[in-house]
């Protein structure tokens, strides 16, 4: 089977978080927020915060206030 092909804004489960590399998840961030991604290490619940205080979800492949 095919691995599946990470896509910007494409929304993944826990179990896929955990098994990704830090630049995997980083191709699932829009561009215009990857600076800051701090590493997976640092993500609380699968989401890491921007500089005016939104989250991004990998979970949700948005934005948590949207």
């Amino acid at each position: 089977m095919e691995p599946q092909r990470l896509r910007v804004g494409q929304a993944i489960t826990p179990e896929q978080f955990e098994e990704l590399t830090d630049a995997q998840l980083e191709r699932l961030v829009p561009r215009a927020y990857r600076e800051y991604f701090p590493g997976k290490d640092f993500c609380a619940d699968g989401h890491f915060y921007l500089h005016d205080g939104s989250a991004w979800s990998f979970f949700r492949g948005d934005l948590l206030d949207q």
